[in-house]
């Protein structure tokens, strides 16, 4: 029996109104104050990217446009990260990275995917250098989950990985200096105490993180309980998001200064746990929880507005920290 949040989820209206609700949290939190339109436009075309991976992998097996509308919504929370020029690039790169290596599935020979894949990630790193943590775990899914790594696919993702450095390391020659270049990757093994990484996350950090967590967890507790009405291919597409969402919790957990480009990421690979959660569930308890996850992250997103406005840095190219 369908019910009412099934009615709202695979209705074609999801789409136009979460990306009117979308503008409309980027006007309160200050598009037009602060300028914000690159920003804008990077999470334009993330929402469009999104919506393509949906389309074109069948994320959800009704027509529905909830991955799209639960990434607007997840994003809108973190209001408070509008103003990060380097995360957008983040997110929107890596979206992009994902939706190439998902066309990999299973063909050893896609060489030139997996090279564009990884040189997104690359230039990832360049934006927030601790990106390269998800490199290893990437390789490994796509030997099991994928299926489609070889050993040729792995040179080609290395050569895309440092694709973007050479041409860095362009300017350091022409300079004489590679310490910036050296410090970048020492940087990587920097990790801060929890104590003080803690001491500095906000009220808002902490609602956003403790949201996104609890959500991410309960999409992948129903989607695993009920993978065998999925398809082969869709189960795999969900481990992989399943394993990088939780990565990705994992590392903001750790190490909180990394909230910014970790969120990002662990909002991208959520969306679609959440979405199959809140679109194919039709009991009367997850009726109700539909309602109170929408009216919770609503309210989250009112209390980030108010309580951590946007605060611009002195660059909005400064890399993340």
């Amino acid at each position: 029996m369908k019910r009412l949040q099934n009615r709202i989820a695979e209705n074609g209206l999801v789409l136009p109104v979460m990306s009117a609700y979308g503008i409309a949290i980027w006007l309160a939190a200050g598009l037009v104050n602060y300028a914000l339109w690159p920003q804008l436009v990077c999470f334009v075309l993330s929402v469009y990217m999104i919506a393509e991976m949906n389309n074109a992998y069948s994320l959800l097996r009704v027509r529905s446009r909830m991955v799209s509308g639960v990434f607007i919504a997840l994003t809108c929370t973190m209001s408070f990260m509008f103003s990060g020029l380097p995360g957008a690039l983040t997110q929107l790169f890596a979206i992009v990275s994902l939706l190439l290596l998902l066309s990999t599935y299973q063909d050893k020979k896609s060489l030139g995917r997996i090279f564009y894949a990884f040189l997104l990630f690359g230039l990832c790193s360049i934006l927030c250098v601790d990106i390269l943590l998800f490199v290893p775990l990437l390789w490994l899914l796509m030997l099991t989950q994928l299926q489609s790594l070889s050993w040729r696919g792995f040179f080609a993702s290395l050569i895309g990985l440092a694709t973007p450095y050479w041409f860095f390391s362009l300017w350091f020659v022409w300079q004489r200096d590679f310490t910036p270049l050296a410090d970048h990757f020492r940087s990587l093994a920097t990790f801060m105490p929890l104590s003080e990484a803690y001491a500095t996350v906000t009220i808002c950090e902490l609602l956003t993180f403790v949201l996104t967590a609890a959500l991410t967890l309960t999409g992948i507790v129903h989607f695993w309980n009920h993978s065998i009405d999925e398809k082969i291919r869709t189960r795999l597409f969900y481990g992989l998001f399943t394993w990088m969402s939780a990565m990705s919790l994992l590392l903001t957990a750790l190490q909180p200064q990394l909230f910014d480009p970790m969120m990002r990421i662990a909002v991208v690979c959520a969306s679609p746990l959440v979405a199959h959660f809140l679109t194919l569930t039709s009991t009367r308890i997850t009726n109700i929880a539909f309602f109170a996850i929408v009216a919770v992250t609503v309210a989250v997103t009112i209390a980030t507005l108010i309580l951590n406005p946007i605060t611009l840095p002195f660059s909005l190219l400064t890399p993340i920290s």
